[in-house]
């Protein structure tokens, strides 16, 4: 399974930067708060429900379909969609099934694949429209969620690898027996909160709740085999 933005592209280069634009003037223009209120609940929804759009619908009972639309769609996304050079083949190395499980909805994941000429290397794209459960919204690292779509997909959590730039993502599904790969590559630099005249790297270490750390798709190709090891019976 793969995550989609800032796994197989490089959304911190510009998509990103529109996205957060984007869900912050929706939140001044439909809840009438200024830009400081619009962003800490932009983000403050973000790391308490895995997804803005769910602290928003749960608290401010929005319009869903109209705020993904509106915050993510492009007129020029071609310019906008940055990634490693032979993605493609790179991903066609790699053995067993492919899936992308994104909390972006499903018209931009399938148009950032396209672009990305990877489309038809995935077998699936869950987005977040897919991960409803009885009407109510979900979205990673809701773990009863991917349960569900894992079912779906006829696919065991034991043979299931997720690779993800987000750690508490990744955190949460290694408890439920997926193998973890956290890929670095496109993450920003963040400031440090010591000395607030330098970047950092927000990619330090690795966890224990991750199997692999790697920087790009190529490293995972060269590194899948020794990952997937033995197929568990």
């Amino acid at each position: 399974m793969f995550d989609l933005d800032n796994t197989l592209h490089h959304a911190s280069h510009e998509i990103f930067p529109a996205i957060n634009r984007g869900m912050t003037q929706y939140i001044i223009d439909r809840l009438g708060v200024d830009i400081d209120e619009a962003n800490r609940l932009r983000t403050g929804y973000t790391q308490r429900y895995g997804a803005t759009l769910l602290g928003l619908i749960r608290h401010h009972q929005i319009d869903a379909s109209e705020f993904l639309h509106l915050v993510h769609t492009f007129t020029d996304l071609s310019s906008m969609v940055r990634a490693e050079r032979g993605l493609a083949r790179l991903l066609n190395r790699l053995p067993g099934r492919k899936i992308v499980l994104t909390n972006g909805p499903s018209v931009y994941a399938h148009a950032v694949l396209a672009e990305l000429g990877i489309a038809r290397l995935f077998e699936r794209v869950i987005a977040i429209e897919d991960m409803q459960v009885r009407g109510m919204w979900r979205a990673k690292p809701d773990a009863g969620m991917l349960r569900r779509a894992m079912h779906r997909a006829d696919v065991r959590l034991s043979d299931a690898i997720l690779v993800e730039d987000t750690r508490g993502h990744l955190k949460r599904y290694k408890r439920m027996g997926i193998r973890t790969v956290w890929i670095t590559g496109h993450l920003p630099a963040v400031r440090n909160a010591s000395d607030s005249g330098f970047l950092r790297s927000a990619a330090r270490g690795r966890p224990h709740y991750v199997d692999l750390k790697i920087r790009s798709i190529q490293k995972l190709s060269t590194a899948s085999q020794t990952l997937v090891g033995p197929r568990r019976r």
